[in-house]
């Protein structure tokens, strides 16, 4: 298997600088997963990662030795792309089987590698089709499949479920993470979807124009983000954020008073979650008319403007109101986040 080091990793074109400064060790068989917007570099980190894109400056290592001048065949990596990169005239066994032949592998071994990696992705039953006749599912899964057969020490996946409509996601996904604790790889995986981080990774790094904004378990990330850039970029819905003042330990802003923080005096921006407040008949830290309203099945998510910033709540199920009526928004005070107002940094623990 392979631990990967990157040292003070770079990548500029001319005065652009797509990645700067990344240091990071990925532990043997370790998920890990980038995350950020798009351009933050994420997937320019994984190109140089597969020898795709040269570095800047900076070392990667695999295992302790330094693959920087290695070619991409050299590295023993399998990539898995946003588009399948399918072979259109060959079927699927032939798509599976391909890299084992580039690669001069004993031809007796193809048939049972093969048809071990497709009945890890479910494949059986398709292996004499071609991509044509796939679903957009059943193709990424070849390409999974295709990756799993060269039974390399990484897997870096750039996006590879983003073709995907929301129920093939969800499906999908399940089967990535059960075969990332199968096969036990180190992997590597681009995302701008949060849900997908927080689901699938072991360890998740935040990126924001080519820097890394934080790095942690998922729990760690979504509980105590760094900034107030993390903390709205992951969650869903993500994290409340209201600029206003603290004074004495009291946050006020319109509409909007919460007594008992801890925090330097000045203009901070306040933090909370959807799900660390709730609607009561009255006397709550927020009092305003209702935004919109939308109804989840297991919530109602109820919205309020406060100083321009769009803030919702999970209410019960049954709750019901109509746009513009008045209510009233309990905040749970202990979990409550406070950014600085003009760094975004966290202040306090």
């Amino acid at each position: 298997m392979a631990e990967i080091q990157l040292r003070n990793l770079s990548k500029r074109w001319g005065a652009f600088v797509g990645v700067d400064n990344f240091d990071l060790t990925i532990a043997d068989k370790e998920f890990l997963v980038l995350l950020g917007p798009s351009g933050c570099g994420k997937t320019t980190t994984m190109r140089m990662i597969a020898g795709l894109e040269d570095a800047t400056e900076g070392d990667i290592l695999v295992d302790g030795k330094r693959v920087n001048d290695l070619e991409p065949k050299d590295r023993d990596v399998a990539m898995v792309f946003q588009s399948y990169a399918l072979y259109p005239n060959m079927n699927v066994y032939d798509n599976i089987r391909f890299p084992l032949k580039v690669r001069g592998i004993d031809p007796s071994t193809h048939d049972e590698k093969v048809r071990r990696a497709s009945a890890m992705v479910e494949l059986d039953e398709f292996l004499h089709r071609k991509p044509a006749e796939l679903s957009g599912g059943q193709r990424q899964r070849v390409a999974l499949a295709r990756a799993i057969v060269r039974e390399p020490n990484v897997f870096l996946m750039d996006e590879p479920l983003s073709n995907l409509d929301a129920k093939l996601r969800v499906s999908t996904r399940a089967q990535i993470k059960n075969l990332s604790h199968e096969l036990a790889v180190t992997t590597i995986y681009v995302t701008h979807d949060q849900i997908e981080a927080m689901t699938l990774a072991d360890r998740v790094v935040v990126m924001k124009q080519g820097v890394v904004q934080q790095v942690g378990s998922p729990t760690d990330i979504y509980d105590a983000p760094a900034n107030a850039f993390v903390a709205s970029f992951i969650g869903s819905p993500a994290m409340n954020l209201v600029d206003g003042e603290l004074k004495d330990g009291v946050f006020r802003a319109k509409n909007t008073e919460i007594t008992g923080l801890s925090g330097p005096d000045g203009k901070v921006t306040l933090g909370f979650r959807a799900e660390d407040a709730n609607v009561v008949e009255s006397d709550g830290e927020i009092n305003a008319p209702i935004y919109t309203m939308e109804l989840l099945g297991d919530a109602t998510m109820v919205s309020v403007r406060i100083s321009g910033a769009l803030v919702s709540v999970k209410a019960d199920k049954l709750f019901r109101a109509e746009i513009d009526d008045a209510v009233s928004i309990q905040v749970h005070k202990d979990h409550c986040h406070l950014f600085d107002a003009e760094t975004g940094e966290r202040i306090g623990g």
